[in-house]
């Protein structure tokens, strides 16, 4: 229809892991699920190979609103090879970087609204030469923003999450932590918190390093040299900043209540409490693009690829998020 939003883009991710799968199943769950129109782009033969429904596939993203009530729309994108669920293959692995490329393409065009990333496996990647360390980082360099400014946020229905340092050994955090990397992640985040959420005036929680936050310099001094300078500088900047609180008690449903998002200084303490909480809900969105980028908050799962058991509620929660906050871009 004249005047309808563009459709959102699902890069299908590594053909032999779950993610056709729970593509497909995203789109079998449309109604009850009330999502808005959205295609796949990647190699069809992915689909077919795990899936019976009906699939419909297009020659432009436009076309996607057509045949979206009655199949899943695919645009054609790169060649798989033999797809063998739960057995990733060098040609799969290229197709996934292709449809990646085109889906980020699609979404820097207007075609699409925004851009749900399916899963992919980084060791495969890797190996097929691929120079980034995550799909964020690839994102980031093709809408021209800088790493540091492309920030990873992990979204659950109760919780949300930005870990400051990511894919790095633990060991190299406390040297990767800086007043100025933590203050640009927190900025990105208090701005896409109000852009893409809805959130006036957010509330950012800084976890602490070290146990009990450090207890005063005597479990570690990071609290006291980087992160409390970096909340004085985000107070200053007129930003709800606060903390750094105990990590072990960060988490439970009071404190969840008291803030909007919390900023932790490594991976896992970000990512082990959104976990346990919504496991299957989780949605990985990376902040400060200039598109809406989201992504299931999971692996390719090879161990269950073509065994009809995958989860789509991961999907289904990235899909409506990236539509929420595409909408939301669209009416400011």
């Amino acid at each position: 229809m004249p005047g309808s939003p563009a459709p959102l883009v699902i890069s299908l991710g590594d053909p032999a892991g779950i993610g056709p799968e729970i593509a497909a199943k995203a789109w079998a769950a449309r109604d009850t699920a009330a999502l808005p129109p959205f295609f796949v782009v990647g190699d069809p033969r992915a689909i077919t190979a795990v899936w019976t429904g009906p699939l419909a596939t297009i020659d432009a993203p436009d076309r996607a609103a057509d045949v979206f009530a009655r199949a899943l729309p695919v645009l054609t994108v790169g060649d798989a090879g033999r797809v063998a669920p739960g057995t990733p293959q060098p040609d799969g692995t290229r197709a996934a970087v292709e449809a990646l490329e085109a889906a980020v393409g699609l979404a820097r065009s207007g075609a699409a609204s925004a851009v749900v990333t399916g899963p992919v496996a980084k060791a495969q990647l890797y190996q097929a030469g691929f120079t980034h360390p995550g799909q964020t980082e690839f994102v980031a360099e093709r809408c021209g923003v800088a790493r540091e400014n492309a920030v990873m946020m992990l979204a659950g229905p109760t919780l949300r999450v930005v870990p400051v340092t990511t894919h790095i050994a633990f060991a190299a955090v406390p040297d990767a932590l800086s007043v100025e990397l933590i203050v640009a992640k927190a900025r990105v985040t208090a701005r896409a918190l109000a852009r893409d959420f809805g959130i006036a005036r957010p509330r950012l929680a800084f976890a602490g390093l070290n146990p009990h936050a450090g207890e005063d310099g005597t479990m570690g001094r990071e609290e006291i040299e980087v992160i409390r300078p970096a909340i004085a500088q985000l107070v200053g900047d007129g930003i709800d900043a606060r903390g750094p609180f105990a990590a072990d008690s960060l988490f439970h449903a009071r404190a969840r209540a008291g803030y909007d998002a919390a900023i932790c200084p490594y991976h896992d303490q970000a990512l082990i409490p959104l976990k346990t909480l919504h496991f299957d809900e989780g949605v990985n969105m990376t902040l400060g693009l200039p598109i809406v980028r989201t992504a299931p908050d999971h692996g390719t799962a090879f161990d269950i690829a073509g065994q009809d058991r995958a989860e789509a509620g991961a999907t289904i929660h990235a899909i409506r998020l990236a539509a929420e906050a595409a909408a939301r871009r669209a009416s400011s």
